[in-house]
């Protein structure tokens, strides 16, 4: 059975987390997702939505079989539960490939690590960040 790890903050869904949960779901058998712990959020501004409804809201996804909160302070301590056999990255999460795929061997992780595309078709929200500031623009 392959596993497959999808992780992020997953702040406000919107359609392209939904997008990058399916193209993960289809490179196995079983999606378990990492929700970003809050204080471990420090590439963008701090998350809106708590973590354990972050974790809730994803686990309710139809892709998704399992979620968790990440560790806070090991980011491994999860992918070690998991033991999964890819590790699927966003389009535009700031994670590179090759550092990954060097600290999973570093770990003893054998697993591939590939990176899901970006959401094409009609136009729609797929920025956390955008729809916190339309928000703020059109009801502030």
């Amino acid at each position: 059975m392959t596993r497959v790890v999808a992780q992020g903050t997953f702040d406000v869904l919107h359609p392209g987390h939904l997008h990058y949960l399916e193209e993960a779901a289809a490179m196995g058998e079983t999606l378990h997702v990492i929700v970003a712990r809050s204080d471990n959020v420090t590439h963008k501004p701090e998350p809106v939505v708590p973590e354990a409804q972050r974790r809730e809201m994803v686990a309710a996804l139809a892709p998704v079989d399992e979620a968790r909160l990440g560790h806070t302070e090991d980011f491994f301590v999860p992918v070690r539960a998991i033991d999964p056999d890819v590790i699927v990255l966003g389009h535009d999460q700031h994670h590179d490939e090759a550092t990954l795929e060097a600290c999973l061997a570093e770990e003893g992780l054998d697993c591939e690590v590939a990176r899901a595309s970006a959401r094409d078709g009609e136009e729609a929200i797929v920025s956390t960040g955008r729809i916190v500031e339309r928000i703020c623009r059109e009801r502030c």
